[in-house]
This record gives structure tokens, sequence and C-alpha cells, in this order.
């Protein structure tokens, strides 16, 4: 996480300087690509007032908040906890995506005769497809030994299908279309 700060109208002190560096460095482990986020914090004085403006850019997200106080280590505490239950109610919402990206597919066999015969459906199935990467779907492929698989892919963010290919390789479809 690449954190900027601004102090407008004052110098800070060395305390508050790492203060302030560590509270905003706690809000990482809230973010999924922290190492990617750009964080930029104005913290300024006017008057009797201690003012902290903030804007988190990462890569799903963009988060601002705005605090003040009389007490410049306060509206840091108050910025930062009203940030992190911005970042963690973010998270939840992704994760709600996701899950309910991943929600039930339903999995057919349809069933070819002969000429002249209607093709019907024999049997289906229902099930929730889990995330993984396309590794470890090739791993489960393997174990399961079934011929094909449909899964959430968790790299893409996409419901994709690997399937075996008669050289003993595998196959990956994706329709490339979110859900």
């Amino acid at each position: 996480m690449n954190i900027a700060f601004y102090f407008k109208n004052f110098e800070p002190s060395p305390g508050l300087r790492e203060y302030a560096a560590k509270r905003f460095d706690k809000l990482a482990k809230y973010m999924p690509n922290a190492d990617n986020a750009e964080v930029v914090v104005t913290l300024l004085v006017e008057k009797t007032r201690q003012i902290a403006d903030v804007v988190i850019d990462a890569d799903a997200m963009h988060i601002s908040a705005h605090e003040r106080s009389d007490d410049m280590y306060s509206t840091i505490d108050m910025i930062t906890d009203k940030l992190e239950a911005q970042v963690r109610k973010m998270r939840e919402k992704m994760k709600d995506r996701r899950k309910a990206a991943s929600s039930d597919v339903t999995m057919g066999v349809v069933s070819f005769t002969d000429e002249g015969k209607v093709h019907s459906i024999e049997e289906s199935d229902k099930y929730s497809p889990k995330p993984m990467s396309v590794e470890e779907a090739a791993e489960q492929i393997t174990a399961m030994k079934y011929e094909f698989l449909v899964f959430f892919n968790s790299e893409a963010e996409r419901i994709n299908v690997i399937y075996k290919r008669k050289n003993g390789d595998f196959g990956l479809i994706d329709p490339g279309v979110s859900l």
C-alpha cells in the first residue's frame, strides 16, 4: 500500500507522523490487493479545527472520507475507523457478489439416440460451483476422475468449464461473461 501524506497549515511532530503512518497501514489488511492501493492523506489545521481528508484508490474500490475534531490524534482515529468500516463493507459486498456469481448451476446429460427419436435430458444435477484457480480445478478433475468440471474461476471471477482431452491434457472454456 502506497501512502502519501500532505500536511497543510502546520508542521507535524515526528510522533504524529509515526502515529498516522501506523494507523493507516492497518487498513491494508482489509484490502484484497493492498500492494496496488494508493492512499492520499491530507491533514490540515483551520483555526482550531483539525481536519483529515483521505482518498483510497485500489483495484476495485474508490473510497474517500472526511473528519474533523479539536485534536489531530482523535481526528486520525475517527477517520481510520470510518475508512475501516467502509473498506469492510466494500469487501463484504465483493464477497456477496462473488457468492451470487457462483450460484447454482444446473448440469444435464443430453442423450442423442438414433434418427427419428426425440432427444431428451436423462439426468440433471444442481450444485454451487466453488471458487478456485484453474490449477486447482485441474487437480480436482484428476482426483475426482470427472470428464469435465464447472467451477468459479477465482482469478477471472467467472464461471468456467475445464475438461479432459483425449491426449490427457486439459481444455478450458471461458465464456468471457461475468455474472
